[in-house]
């Protein structure tokens, strides 16, 4: 008998400010809202666990909130993975058949993608995700599918996504003392990708970055296919954390001038405009420019997109992004933020703006959901290619290269 709950599909978001559970139903026009959760983040700092009983509670809340909007249990869930401690490689490999040509099955494909996946990693690293780029056949590149096709030689290249293993069992930990299985870990950035780039972005080149509270991860896709994966650590936090110092402010109240008074343009702050920032203590509040918490602001606002634009030159994909930059998360909101990072990049940047779920909540389809909705989305689409809806073996290859550990 079927179960009464495997229409429904949850994502976990645990990120370093809030932690998001949210909760949709598979239906035969596609994927429809049913209810989500929000809490504040304890126990979770730059993408890792720092105190798991915090973490574990936080996420119930979340959960919690959830089920009862969307009026069923949570019990299975795809939880997000993101932070400095993540590193992407590209790989190659191959395998011969000799001088005479065959017919490439698929235990043929198998072997060649695991030479592709034969890297050297340290004890404290595993494989996140293995993601295709394409096969060779004899020196013909931009083969998609080989299954059935004649060569002397089968070649792939692909991206590899790791990450560290404590990070990542400390999050599935945390997620099952919270009373929920994990079915898959998601390198939040490739999740968030599939609610906001669009087709053509993906094939000219395109770099989704969602900046976090921690950290600031990121993804290139490249003629469709994934082509680098990074971590930059500086997030929204940094942004606090440096007004809280500048001001002489508790964090708390240094995320509200944040919040409601920030900008990342110093020039575009009226001149006379004045804020009201307690001190730490028990001294009064005292009255700031607002130019004076833009002056905090902006450098670090273009110390993150240096650091950006230092790491795709560094891997050589800044002069492949010639659709731009997409950008994400909480930190993304901060006013004048796109104005820094086109100044920096000199490259065309966007906001983006999650493709919504039907009956979705307005107040989803905001940048900082994105990596939830889009989680989503993936689960969605790992579940068609696992075989549930779909049994070819295409699928089946999609889901063996982007599963986690294949």
């Amino acid at each position: 008998m079927a179960h009464p709950n495997e229409h429904l599909l949850t994502a976990i978001d645990v990120g370093s400010s809030k932690t998001c559970a949210l909760v949709a139903e598979v239906t035969d026009t596609g994927l429809r809202y049913r209810g989500h959760g929000i809490a504040e983040s304890r126990g979770s700092r730059k993408g890792i666990i720092v105190d798991l009983d915090k973490a574990v509670g936080a996420i119930q809340k979340a959960v919690e909130q959830a089920e009862d909007a969307a009026g069923a249990p949570v019990e299975h869930a795809s939880v997000g993975v993101a932070g400095s401690h993540i590193r992407g490689v590209n790989s190659h490999g191959g395998i011969s058949f000799g001088t005479r040509s065959r017919e490439i099955g698929r235990e043929e494909i198998r072997s060649a993608v695991d030479k592709a996946r034969a890297i050297p990693l340290p004890s404290d690293r595993e494989i996140l995700h293995l993601l295709p780029q394409e096969f060779i056949l004899d020196e013909q590149d931009g083969i998609h599918d080989p299954l059935g096709m004649m060569a002397t030689r089968l070649e792939t290249r692909v991206h590899i996504v790791t990450a560290s293993s404590s990070a990542i069992q400390n999050v599935v930990t945390a997620v099952n003392r919270a009373g929920v299985h994990v079915d898959d870990t998601v390198f939040e950035p490739l999740a968030g990708a599939d609610a906001v780039l669009r087709a053509d972005e993906r094939e000219l080149g395109v770099c989704f970055a969602d900046l976090g509270a921690g950290s600031s991860n990121l993804i290139v896709f490249k003629d469709s296919a994934v082509a680098h994966t990074a971590a930059i650590p500086v997030g929204g936090d940094h942004f606090t954390s440096d007004l809280s110092v500048g001001l002489c402010t508790p964090l708390a109240e240094a995320e509200k001038v944040k919040k409601f008074y920030g900008h990342a343009i110093v020039t575009m702050i009226p001149e006379g405009n004045e804020v009201e920032v307690p001190f730490v203590g028990d001294r009064p509040s005292h009255m700031v420019s607002q130019r004076t918490v833009g002056e905090i602001l902006e450098p670090r606002a273009r110390e993150l997109f240096e650091m950006l634009r230092d790491n795709l030159r560094h891997a050589g994909m800044f002069e492949a992004c010639s659709a731009g930059i997409v950008l994400s998360g909480g930190a993304s909101r901060l006013p004048g933020i796109i104005d820094v990072a086109d100044s920096v990049l000199r490259r065309p940047v966007r906001l983006s703006w999650p493709a919504p779920l039907s009956k979705m909540p307005a107040l989803l389809a905001e940048p900082e959901y994105a990596t939830a909705i889009g989680m989503i989305f993936y689960a969605h689409r790992a579940r068609m290619a696992r075989g549930i809806q779909n049994d070819g073996w295409s699928s089946r290859l999609k889901a063996m290269l982007v599963g986690k550990g294949a």
